[in-house]
């Protein structure tokens, strides 16, 4: 399979601008591919596609895949979807996105495949920045842009490939690590595992297909659980825990919203790292970053002057706006452990209030997770929640908004209830966008912290308030 990938093959990306596909493009162009694509909405990515000369055609049809030689779609892509049913017609090879994704990481000596239900884009983005910032020519597939990058992807000459490696279906058992990665295990898209044992033996198989080393968190009890089951790999820990052979220790968070610790690996103190991005939770991704940086052949300086110019990928506590003393931030959490750490790290900050404006992700997580996920949006000031968004899923559960609403009884909460009568994939599935926007706009006041969070297009919710809060200037 190394070799499948011939000089100059005609390959076609159904979804080329989504947030897995676009990486792959950006590298694939880079070695001299020739590309199409396809997918279904202008965004500022298929802009960023049709910049590096690569044909992009809006709208799936059976026509576009004419003249190519592979085609690639992403496990969103049914087969009933007009390009793939005609590429199966016409006997051209088809390849999932995760196997060409595996291709690619096979290429590579020093291939770095970095796992975990949390903290994937970050830690991803911090080790491509140290790398980047060091001079090291990396090659890279982020799952989020990365400023440095001048996108998520990247094609470089050197043999370190640094990649995100999502758990999902068990997409991330097609890579071939030489140093795999694993941040933390906790119960995510049950769907599919079903049960944390299955989730955990899928990342075990995962540690065990390294070639050389696993580095994962010593203080993340699940993760420590499932790496006592691999064998014949060099077995890194990191963390704050002592007897982590990478150890974080005496952590401050400045008023200024950086943090600084100090490294200790084995008993030798290395110095201090200074973070731009605020959060205990991205200590723990410096620290593995750092690690990783350190096994790929950097020294301590490097990993300093790395972090030091990290400031956080997109959509990753991204500040969007600050108008009228009121500031709009961004970030991609879903899951309620991701969340719980992303407002802890906001209300550590110095805002009057945190105002959190969340979108639910899928049902059966939602539904799966209703607790937690109050739990997590009680921390802020103030909830408002829009409409779940079912993503590849339909909604055979009954679960909706206010099942989550009913839940959050310490903390003010706005919603807008959807109309159950209403058949899904109906036009209204967004139509409270405009509610919430104006509802949280008229709540927040000059000092507080708007932030969106979620995996779908509540961004789009940021930008809106950001829009309507300098309009009411």
């Amino acid at each position: 399979m190394k070799n499948f990938l011939r000089e100059g093959m005609r390959i076609h990306m159904i979804g080329i601008g989504g947030s897995g596909m676009y990486p792959l493009a950006q590298v694939l162009h880079a070695k001299g591919y020739r590309l199409s694509g396809s997918d279904n909405n202008e965004t500022d990515t298929l802009a960023a596609v049709r910049a590096m000369g690569i044909p992009v055609v809006l709208g799936q049809k059976a026509e576009n895949i004419e003249g190519a030689e592979l085609v690639v779609y992403s496990a969103a892509i049914s087969p009933q979807n007009p390009e793939r049913a005609a590429a199966e017609a016409a006997g051209v090879p088809m390849m999932e996105r995760s196997e060409l994704l595996g291709i690619v990481s096979a290429w590579y000596r020093d291939a770095v495949c970095i796992a975990g239900t949390h903290g994937k884009t970050t830690t991803t983005s911090m080790l491509a920045q140290i790398l980047f910032t060091a001079g090291i020519d990396l090659s890279a597939v982020i799952g989020g842009k990365l400023p440095c990058l001048g996108g998520s992807g990247r094609a470089g000459s050197s043999e370190v490939f640094v990649c995100e490696a999502c758990e999902y279906v068990d997409t991330f058992l097609k890579l071939e690590p030489d140093m795999a990665v694993i941040l933390n295990i906790d119960e995510d898209h049950m769907e599919y595992f079903k049960t944390l044992e299955n989730l955990k033996a899928s990342f075990i198989r995962f540690a065990q297909k390294s070639s050389r080393t696993v580095l994962y968190n010593g203080d993340d009890p699940n993760t420590c659980d499932a790496m006592r089951q691999v064998s014949g790999k060099e077995m890194i820990t990191y963390g704050t825990a002592e007897g982590c052979d990478w150890r974080a220790a005496d952590i401050v968070h400045t008023e200024n919203q950086q943090t600084l610790f100090t490294v200790f690996h084995g008993e030798e103190k290395l110095g201090t790292l200074t973070l731009q991005v605020p959060g205990a939770h991205n200590v723990l991704n410096a620290l593995c970053a750092a690690a990783a940086a350190h096994m790929l052949g950097l020294d301590f300086a490097q990993v300093q002057a790395g972090l030091l110019a990290f400031h956080g990928a997109k959509r990753r506590f991204e500040i969007v706006a600050e108008t009228n003393g009121i500031t709009v931030a961004d970030d991609y959490a879903h899951h309620p452990a991701e969340i719980a750490a992303t407002l802890q790290a906001a209300k550590a900050m110095p805002f009057s209030r945190v105002i959190a404006v969340h979108q639910p992700f899928t049902y059966t997580r939602t539904q799966r997770l209703l607790e937690e996920f109050a739990a997590a949006l009680s921390i802020a000031d103030i909830v408002a929640l829009t409409d779940i968004m079912g993503g590849r899923e339909q909604n055979t559960l009954g679960v909706f908004t206010r099942h989550l609403a009913e839940k959050i009884t310490d903390t003010p909460c706005i919603w807008f209830a959807q109309d159950e009568s209403e058949p899904e994939n109906n036009t209204r599935k967004y139509r409270n966008f405009d509610d919430v926007c104006n509802a949280v706009c008229q709540e927040a006041k000059a000092g507080d912290l708007i932030i969106t969070l979620g995996c779908g297009d509540v961004n789009k919710l940021a930008a809106q308030i950001a829009a309507a809060l300098k309009e009411r200037t």
